[in-house]
């Protein structure tokens, strides 16, 4: 270990994890236990010395990994029995997903379950041969069981190594096989020559999603409850092929899919999984109402749930879920967005030791900040009592969202209560600055970031929000740069040092929104660089003997599996984001091998994803992509000038998931754009006017000049 005096002030020791740049490391940096990061150095002590590995892998916003780390690794004897019998190794699941899946694997394969922390022993070549997650500091009985005690656990493994090594060698060779297994497993093939389903596939999908839907609170299944939001985001898109007579309409008695999205949005933003004050999105309920939330805020969540809420808006035009969609966006701009540029990863659940204490209010605090009536109708709306919903406090929610009703029966005007309630969300907002905030896991990773991107350039686009266009800029221009290492994409950034090479998910989320991004601005950069990055993920990551993509790159640490992710999680999957983005390439450009990639694993996986829907939301959108007639729109004309932006309005009026769009100025412009993105080639000016051409597979219709006639040639594709 390093010396002490290297720790701060009052730390008793310091081991190798202080030269790590990632915030969870640095936070074991001075446990007793002797952590290496995982890498040559730790894997070559194993081998040299003949000693198993004790892998743990957690996050920064894990509650129980802070849990077992106060109860077992800061545990002096504990951590001795750990550094004699072990070479322990930490790993932040957030840099290294790929040793993350392997040996989340292994956990699952050995007892049932997984999660985090998740702890596994290995053999010095790394294979697992023991594994679990939380595991307590002495023996403790749940119910009926015993659950073994983490010193127990490490004497009983390590006598195990010494005195039965065949019995260990057997079990690390089963799992190993097993994994080997799954990673070089074929995709399920269709017969040669069939082509891709038909439409009605994904009705058949959104019916099993239907069918596990909560007609009662909204989402999926019971609790804990999580905001599937790829789910529904597939469901309004099942939606629109429902309204423009694509899809038949739904069965009489049968709930409508923009039924199940909207009162799931509803729910969600009503509850407190929602920062009624700050904006943004708690990681899960942990009832089925939605209302007392893990309250970890992780950025690919609020990612995807303010890009859902932005399309609900535009598909039904409620303002309610443009509030919700921009004040999530406003909330990562405000707590979750670096100097320079890039996106935090996640704010912890826990303040000062506790679970939520940030967020949460007593009614007598409440009395103080917002005397008299006001305070009684704030209280009212947000359902405060002085006994509290979660351990003798408040989480803020509104059980009554109908501002007129409350206001009935409150016997004031809704002005009046709807005055009360900006001032006191202001007034306890500015309190709530002045307490100790929840920790910040200031890393920035790629693959999270190109979400976000996404989500703020199209915010940008669909809403005429210059700001965030803006933000978006500033994130693509700063991922480009300082995430670059010779060439090769960076995973994780911090404190100006970037390092580990990306991965699939990288590339594709980042490539994804800068394509976004490209259609919010219409600057060339930011789609070259998103086809450059697909060209190299198609050489680093394909899969050309089974298909798909592999999470890792041809170019990476050689592990005992190279995991291929095809289910998407809290994420998407790489290869769900690959798909889709190679699908919209093929769209700009006319290039049939994007389109033959992705349609061949699309095509592999057709009847598993729309037979386990919430498993493959994102894969299911582009399979969408794949099986709609898609829109290629191009306008000829200066994206600055007044009768171009009236052409611009019209597209970006309705959510068209299934089309892209390009504009360019005419002339020695235009030239260079089309040589890059061919949908803009020989596209000219009709009288000199800006205009829009609306094409499929690149047989345009007859181009028009005003905004009239284009709603009218976008309507007509739509019946």
């Amino acid at each position: 270990m390093t010396e002490a005096s290297d720790a701060p002030q009052g730390a008793q020791h310091t081991n190798r994890l202080i030269h790590e740049t990632s915030p969870y490391l640095l936070q074991h940096a001075h446990n007793p236990v002797d952590w290496y990061p995982w890498g040559e150095e730790a894997l070559n002590k194993a081998r040299q010395e003949d000693k198993p590995i004790f892998l743990s892998i957690g996050y920064s916003a894990c509650h129980w990994c802070h849990v077992m780390e106060r109860e077992s690794f800061e545990n002096a004897e504990i951590a001795a029995l750990i550094n004699r019998h072990f070479v322990p190794i930490k790993v932040d699941r957030e840099e290294r997903p790929d040793l993350d899946a392997i040996y989340m694997q292994a956990v699952q394969a050995l007892t049932g379950q997984g999660g985090w922390p998740l702890n596994v022993f290995l053999t010095p070549d790394g294979r697992p041969f023991f594994g679990g997650t939380y595991f307590p500091p002495e023996d403790r009985r749940y119910g009926g069981q015993v659950m073994a005690g983490f010193p127990r656990v490490l004497l009983t493994l390590a006598d195990a190594y010494q005195n039965r090594r065949q019995e260990v060698e057997e079990q690390a060779e089963r799992l190993a096989e097993y994994l080997r297994e799954r990673s070089s497993a074929p995709l399920l093939r269709r017969s040669q020559g069939q082509v891709l389903p038909q439409l009605e596939l994904l009705a058949n999908a959104a019916s099993e999603l239907a069918a596990e839907f909560d007609p009662v609170n909204g989402g999926f299944g019971g609790a804990p409850k999580f905001p599937n939001s790829m789910a529904l985001e597939f469901l309004l898109r099942v939606h629109l092929h429902r309204a423009a007579g694509e899809l038949p309409a739904a069965k009489e008695g049968e709930r409508s899919e923009l039924e199940i999205v909207e009162q799931t949005l509803r729910r969600m933003a009503c509850g407190g999984i929602y920062d009624q004050l700050g904006g943004g999105f708690h990681r899960y309920s942990v009832d089925a109402r939605w209302l007392v939330p893990h309250f970890e805020k992780m950025l690919y969540d609020n990612a995807l749930l303010s890009r859902l809420y932005l399309h609900a808006y535009l598909v039904t035009g409620n303002p309610f879920y443009r509030r919700i969609a921009e004040e999530t966006l406003d909330y990562v701009m405000r707590e979750m967005t670096a100097p320079e540029g890039g996106f935090y990863s996640t704010q912890d659940a826990d303040s000062e030791g506790e679970e939520g204490k940030f967020y949460l209010w007593q009614a007598e605090e409440i009395a103080r900040l917002l005397p008299g009536e006001e305070g009684e109708l704030f209280m009212a709306w947000y359902g405060v009592t002085p006994r509290g919903n979660f351990e003798g406090k408040n989480i803020l929610h509104v059980p009554e969202p109908d501002a007129q009703r409350v206001a009935e029966r409150l016997g004031v005007s809704r002005e009046r209560l709807e005055q009360a309630l900006e001032k006191g969300r202001a007034l306890l907002l500015a309190a709530r600055e002045q307490r100790v905030k929840p920790g910040r896991d200031e890393k920035v990773l790629t693959a999270w970031n190109g979400l976000m991107l996404r989500s703020f350039a199209e915010a940008a686009r669909y809403l005429g929000r210059s700001d965030y266009r803006h933000v978006a800029e500033r994130n693509a221009d700063f991922l480009l740069t300082a995430l670059r290492r010779d060439g090769r994409l960076q995973r994780t950034w911090k404190d100006g040092r970037a390092h580990l090479a990306g991965y699939l998910e990288d590339y594709a989320f980042l490539a994804d929104g800068l394509l976004a991004l490209y259609e919010a601005s219409f600057e060339l950069r930011w789609f070259s660089e998103a086809r450059s990055l697909m060209e190299e993920a198609l050489r680093l990551f394909a899969d050309s003997e089974n298909g798909g993509f592999f999470d890792t790159g041809s170019d990476q640490e050689a592990l005992i599996s190279r995991p291929k992710e095809i289910m998407d999680n809290a994420t998407p999957a790489g290869n769900s984001v690959a798909a889709e983005v190679l699908l919209r390439l093929a769209a700009f450009t006319g290039e049939a091998r994007y389109r033959q990639v992705a349609e061949s694993y699309l095509q592999a996986l057709a009847d598993i994803m729309t037979q386990h829907p919430q498993a493959f939301g994102h894969l299911l959108g582009a399979l969408d992509f794949a099986l709609s007639p898609e829109r290629e729109i191009a306008i000829i004309g200066d994206p600055q000038a007044e009768e171009t932006a009236a052409l611009l309005a019209v597209v970006n009026r309705r959510y068209r998931p299934n089309s892209v769009l390009a504009c360019v100025a005419p002339g020695t412009t235009q030239e260079r754009a089309a040589a890059l993105i061919p949908l803009l080639a020989e596209r000219p000016q009709q009288n000199g006017r800006a205009t829009a051409y609306v094409c499929q597979h690149f047989a345009c219709q007859a181009p028009v000049t005003t905004p009239e006639a284009l709603q009218a040639q976008l309507d007509e594709l739509n019946r």
